[in-house]
């Protein structure tokens, strides 16, 4: 049986795209709508706010609007809109060269006083082939910098390939569960200072990191996509293998 879809539009520039080559990321300011955002932060509210919470999205009830939730896009419609916006998938096509899949979703909540995560690269953790993966990582907030925890990168690490990652050395800054690359200086890492609908693209190769939402108290909600180019294939991660259209 045969597909046919409109082609996906183009919205990134020739300079754009030559940013994106050159340092690993591009930030597209006001990507999506203040509208669509609250309506998005209040359907996730009501998901946990749930009795009985959703399968899916249980968790502790005292970690009901902390815990990340973990892959919306396989159970929730909703999810899978924010995940299939329109002008993510044209990006993604002219970054990629062909359409994207999406592999992983997480919705991070990262409350006051929540730990950030140490610098590293996300094809340490799901690797794919042919290599093309980018993440599309989109701002919940009206203002997300550096006391609540924004992202920072390091422009132009994409280049060096999968570096080494070892255990995080700052536990008090960042969780203590996942892995940090080593050999790498972080003294020219930057802060990527967003405000609500604003979309950071970045390559499976930037070295990014984030730091202890230090505010009193403000929230940094994030919706995180990672895609793939449709001819590509996610390896060893089996809960990552299923393959989700953006048309």
């Amino acid at each position: 049986m045969n597909i046919t879809y409109t082609p996906p539009t183009s919205p990134l520039t020739d300079e754009q795209i030559h940013f994106f080559r050159e340092n690993g990321y591009f930030l597209w300011k006001k990507g999506m709508s203040s509208d669509i955002i609250d309506a998005f932060n209040r359907h996730i509210f009501d998901i946990r706010n749930q009795q009985p919470m959703p399968d899916w999205a249980a968790c502790d009830e005292t970690k009901k609007y902390a815990l990340r939730l973990f892959n919306p896009h396989k159970h929730d419609s909703f999810s899978r809109q924010i995940m299939k916006h329109s002008l993510v998938r044209g990006a993604l096509a002219q970054l990629m060269g062909n359409e994207a899949v999406c592999v992983q979703s997480m919705y991070f909540y990262k409350e006051p006083g929540s730990p950030g995560q140490a610098s590293h690269q996300d094809y340490y953790y799901i690797k794919n082939d042919p290599m093309t993966m980018i993440a599309a990582w989109t701002a919940m907030e009206d203002l997300v910098d550096e006391e609540n925890g924004c992202l920072w990168v390091i422009p132009g690490t994409h280049k060096l390939g999968l570096l080494p990652h070892g255990a995080v050395k700052n536990l008090e800054e960042h969780e203590h569960w996942t892995e940090e690359t080593e050999g790498i200086d972080t003294s020219s890492q930057i802060p990527v200072i967003m405000e609500k609908g604003d979309i950071l693209f970045f390559s499976e190769l930037l070295i990014h990191s984030s730091n202890k939402n230090r505010s009193q108290n403000r929230w940094r909600r994030s919706y995180v996509c990672h895609y793939i180019r449709e001819d590509s294939n996610v390896l060893h991660r089996e809960d990552l293998r299923q393959k989700f259209l953006l048309y």
